[in-house]
């Protein structure tokens, strides 16, 4: 009898495939979509072989696509994503996912004195660092690196 190799993992019928995250921040993925919260079925796989990166992490997602602006908050989580999206069981759209220039509404600066945190004015930054992921807010010029992300 031969030895099982794989773990097969039925295919979603229409969803979205978050695939070649670093393993280490699939459950930030998670968290950050809030995706402990949604009643889709979600699959999620971490530590995975990956010939591109050693290991890596997947999140699949039944019958959910996400915005711009979620697609650039994975960005800044997971920059090696690759976005599947997939109707009637067919890749309809796969890309890879772009830390953008600008990020805004969805970060908070880290400054306690900044305006942002004080009254209702939109949080914007910079991304300065697309290597290390860093962000320079435009209103106090603190910069935020990846590891102090607060996602609002």
């Amino acid at each position: 009898m031969e030895e099982r190799k794989e773990l097969k993992v039925n295919a979603i019928e229409n969803g979205t495939v978050i695939d070649h995250i670093p393993a280490q921040n699939v459950f930030q993925v998670i968290h950050m979509l809030s995706l402990n919260e949604c009643e889709n079925q979600i699959l999620f796989g971490t530590n995975l072989d990956s010939k591109k990166y050693g290991k890596k992490g997947l999140i699949k997602v039944n019958n959910r696509y996400f915005d711009h602006d979620t697609v650039n908050k994975i960005a800044l989580v997971a920059p090696t994503a690759t976005l599947i999206e997939i109707k009637n069981y067919k890749v309809i759209d796969k890309k890879n996912i772009v830390i953008p220039d600008h990020v805004s509404k969805f970060v908070k600066c880290v400054n306690p004195n900044c305006i942002t945190n004080h009254e209702d004015v939109i949080t914007k930054f910079t991304v300065i660092d697309k290597k290390d992921v860093k962000l320079q807010c435009r209103y106090c010029e603190k910069t935020t690196a990846k590891d102090n992300f607060t996602f609002i």
